[in-house]
């Protein structure tokens, strides 16, 4: 078993996004990640995830320690993202994994999808330590330039994790309300207050936010610090881990309480930007928390492929039973889908990261809107592969349990599905973002010319001329429908925009002379769309393809799309 050779869209996506050289030099990587991801990673995750971490409060001497013990196979899972394969160093250092710059952002999410479709848990630590480690070299380099080398470091003797401590009883969806106070000391500061859930709670290099004197009320008056787990004298700083939180899912990684007693910490940045400098830490977490679910998706989808073509029930196969057809069809549509809006959102932030305006302005949407609708799916899709797989499906001897549990968290981590809805409408107020996306992506569609993709690209284009009006008339309600109305509105955004991304990929396959299976799925997709409820008989006929790879004649992608969607994109 290899997951990556079991995906029949990660590498063909890849050969679209990526440059020639960094497609050649990524391959033997997602082979080795494959393989390691079907084996030993899945075997020690499920162990870990069986073995949560404890904490030891007290040292037997009465003394204060709060130290957490883990599983030796969460260790063991640590030293392969890490180090092995330097999933939290690659974005900003070169040489990792032989590479002679920087890692582009979309190899990172390519490989961390394969990993994470065995262990979803230690991502967060993974992605906390990532985006420490760009927080601190987008706004303080040069003062952090240790913590950032440690942030980025492989050797595990140089190692550092890191963690972004946010979440308070009152001062989470709502960060103004954050309680927690800075106070100058010295050359540095101390922070008094309360972290409500802390995931990677003892880790090196904790970014957080406090009030700070005489800055105002609200979000103007937050501070970004760092908060170091040993002072610079060695001792331990004053972060107290009350208790673990036990949590319904990602059971492998400590989560807890934490109180600080007036902590050594040191300022980040500018104080008096500290929201704008962590939102670019959530925001990068958001894409991962988008990933992730992706890989949830996909590891669900196999399991009931393989599930349903080696269960025999009246006689035949369950795949080749015509209502289980239709059951699978929209599962591995969602997951060919979520994967093509998160290679697409890497592909733009590194466009940003190397300078251009305009991916930057599409970044800054696309993030929530893919961590959005991504994170929703993902916990239908994983409820849809417990039922098809039956009575064992809801027991723990099965990995279905852990991938409906760990895709309950997408939707909440870094915000909410509400929250991060506002999210969107905010930046459509301020940046017309909805504009930004129709009119890219729109003439994305429109470039489109090829015989077997013209009428759909038309189609599409039609849709985003539609949609940009849509989200023109949102904007002119008044405030509360805006608010009412944005959650609907986003779903639409994205599953537009993915349905342009399969399109531009099945147009990307064919010229590239790699069949029209991409076709099918795009213009499948596109129908439904239209009518969720359409069967779409062409790719029912031709799901073995659709599941696996592989040939699909041009007549029967042609037939996916009918005369139906021509009606205009569904509202549903």
């Amino acid at each position: 078993m290899n997951f990556a050779d079991r995906d029949p869209a990660l590498r063909p996506m890849l050969d679209r996004v990526l440059s020639t050289e960094d497609r050649d030099r990524v391959e033997p990587l997602l082979a080795e990640m494959g393989e390691v991801a079907a084996g030993e990673l899945d075997r020690l995750a499920r162990t870990a995830d069986r073995n949560p971490p404890v904490l030891t409060q007290f040292s037997p001497e009465g003394e204060r320690i709060d130290e957490i013990e883990y599983h030796p196979a969460y260790r063991r899972m640590g030293q392969i993202a890490f180090g092995r394969f330097g999933l939290a160093a690659m974005s900003h250092r070169s040489g990792v994994n032989g590479w002679p710059t920087i890692t582009p952002h979309v190899v990172k999410y390519a490989l961390s999808y394969l990993f994470v479709q065995s262990e979803f848990g230690l991502a967060c630590p993974l992605s906390m330590t990532d985006s420490a480690a760009r927080v601190l070299r987008l706004f303080d380099r040069d003062r952090y330039a240790g913590e950032i080398a440690s942030l980025s470091a492989t050797d595990p003797d140089e190692r550092a994790t890191g963690a972004m401590f946010m979440t308070e009883i009152d001062g989470g969806t709502d960060i103004g309300r954050t309680a927690t106070e800075a106070r100058k000391a010295g050359e540095g500061w101390t922070l008094r207050g309360r972290k409500w859930f802390a995931s990677n709670v003892d880790a090196d290099i904790i970014l957080t936010l406090a009030k700070v004197p005489g800055q105002g009320t609200g979000t103007r008056g937050l501070g970004m610090f760092l908060l170091p787990r040993l002072r610079p004298d060695g001792s331990r700083n004053a972060i107290r881990i009350d208790r673990l939180k036990d949590k319904l899912g990602t059971r492998s990684i400590a989560s807890g309480e934490v109180t600080l007693e007036d902590a050594y910490a040191l300022p980040v940045g500018d104080l008096t930007r500290g929201v704008p400098q962590m939102l670019e830490m959530v925001n990068v977490s958001r894409l991962s928390n988008a990933m992730r679910s992706a890989a949830l998706m996909r590891r669900a989808v196999r399991e009931s492929v393989d599930h349903t073509r080696g269960r025999i029930v009246f006689g035949k196969p369950l795949f080749e039973q015509p209502l289980m057809r239709a059951t699978l069809l929209p599962l591995l549509l969602d997951a060919e889908a979520a994967l093509a809006l998160v290679l697409e959102s890497a592909a733009q932030l590194d466009r940003a990261d190397h300078g251009d305006t305009g991916a930057h302005a599409l970044v800054r949407v696309l993030t929530p809107l893919a961590k959005y609708t991504i994170c929703k799916r993902a916990r239908h899709v994983t409820a849809e592969a417990m039922e098809i797989r039956g009575g064992n499906g809801y027991i723990e001897d099965w990995v279905n349990a852990r991938l409906l549990r760990d895709a309950h968290l997408g939707s909440i981590w870094e915000g909410s599905s509400n929250v991060i809805a506002l999210d969107v409408l905010r930046c459509m107020r301020k940046e017309e973002a909805h504009r930004h996306l129709a009119e890219a992506y729109g003439q994305r569609a429109s470039s489109l010319c090829g015989k077997e993709t013209r009428e759909a690209a038309e189609q599409i284009a039609t849709w985003w001329k539609e949609t940009l009006e849509t989200g023109d008339r949102l904007l002119q309600a008044p405030g509360e429908q805006q608010e009412a109305g944005i959650g609907r509105y986003a779903g639409r955004l994205a599953h537009l925009l993915m349905a342009t991304l399969l399109l531009e990929q099945a147009d990307h396959q064919i010229r590239q002379g790699a069949g029209h299976r991409a076709l099918l799925v795009a213009h499948t997709y596109l129908r439904r769309l239209e009518d969720p409820e359409d069967p779409c008989s062409p790719a029912l006929a031709h799901l073995e393809a659709l599941a696996d790879g592989g040939p699909v004649p041009a007549d029967a992608a042609m037939a996916a799309l009918t005369e139906q969607a021509t009606r205009g994109l569904a509202r549903a």
